[in-house]
């Protein structure tokens, strides 16, 4: 098969586009023939410095596709069926091997690029908000980085909740966009201090809630605005983490510091996780949750497709198609 690989860490130009031997199917795995490939953040940053399992090494947690082959031990699934997947590596190529378990059945309605989509960003958005963030209807959210994947997701499950949204982005257009999400009120970070418009827009009080996945200086300002006994859900660090926030800026307004990873959550609480991710699936069939697609690239184009989201141009997802 074919697939990105690199064989260091390092920028986009790394990704060499290769032949590699095909997947081994695992006795309670499946082997996917990858349809789309949706680039996640943690995707970006593996390949600019994490882990690498092999050489050539294979990055990607997230991709749709058609089994095409089954496990002994599997009975949940079945030959030519439609199912998204997370992995910890993998998705960039032309098939993937996981464990059954790490899939979710596509409806039949649902187009299999904006399967690609859902688990890891909605998933995650639904912690941040909900299990970790107890959100409830009448509260505010600010949600940095709005017009991400995460933020998109995070925009519409709070909204959907009754709370009052706030977004950060880097522009007034991608701001206007996000209004039709669900965005109540919109700030332009590069123009204007994001802390000082939170309260301004909060009557003074902060937002009760901030989920926050920029990490760093963007942090120590989400834990600065955050209302009175406030919550800040610290859920990536987009490459900053070598500026660490000082926790003391909670204590004197008790406030509270989570940390979410979605990944933590799928092996120590499959059940719980499980099917909540495929209720958003079933929601975005349904038109109830809108997944927004940026653009394309061929999968051979794997090197642009990642500088062009570390250009911090795209609204919505960038897919890979092999």
């Amino acid at each position: 098969m074919k697939a990105a690989v690199y064989y260091e860490t390092g920028g986009p130009e790394v990704f060499r586009f290769e032949e590699v031997p095909d997947p081994v199917c695992t006795p309670d795995g499946v082997v996917i023939d990858v349809a789309a490939v949706s680039i996640e953040g943690g995707d970006t940053l593996h390949r600019l410095g994490g882990e690498m399992a092999s050489r050539p090494h294979i990055v990607g947690y997230q991709c749709a596709g058609v089994i095409s082959q089954l496990g002994e031990q599997v009975s949940e699934r079945k030959l030519g069926q439609r199912v998204v997947c997370v992995d910890v590596q993998g998705s960039h190529a032309e098939r993937r091997a996981v464990r059954a378990a790490a899939t979710w059945p596509v409806p039949a309605d649902l187009d299999l690029e904006r399967a690609a989509c859902v688990p890891i960003a909605v998933g995650t958005a639904d912690d941040c908000l909900f299990e970790f963030g107890r959100l409830q209807a009448g509260e505010t959210v600010l949600v940095q980085a709005g017009a991400g994947g995460l933020g998109m997701a995070c925009i519409q499950l709070a909204k959907r909740a009754g709370a009052t949204v706030l977004a950060t982005a880097s522009s007034d257009e991608k701001l206007e966009r996000l209004k039709a999400l669900g965005m109540d009120h919109g700030i332009n970070y590069l123009e204007s201090d994001f802390v000082t418009a939170a309260r301004e827009l909060t009557g003074g009080r902060g937002p009760e809630l901030v989920v926050d996945s920029v990490g760093g200086k963007t942090l120590r300002g989400s834990m600065e605005c955050a209302a009175y006994r406030g919550r800040i859900i610290t859920v990536g660090d987009a490459g900053r983490s070598d500026v660490v926030p000082e926790t003391g800026l909670l204590r004197p307004a008790n406030k509270s510091l989570t940390g979410v990873f979605l990944g933590a959550e799928l092996f120590f609480n499959a059940a719980r996780v499980h099917p909540m991710i495929q209720r958003h699936i079933d929601a975005v069939t349904a038109g109830e949750l809108e997944i927004v697609v940026d653009s394309t690239f061929p999968l051979e184009q794997a090197a642009a497709a990642h500088a062009h989201i570390e250009s911090r141009q795209a609204f919505g997802r960038v897919l890979l198609i092999p």
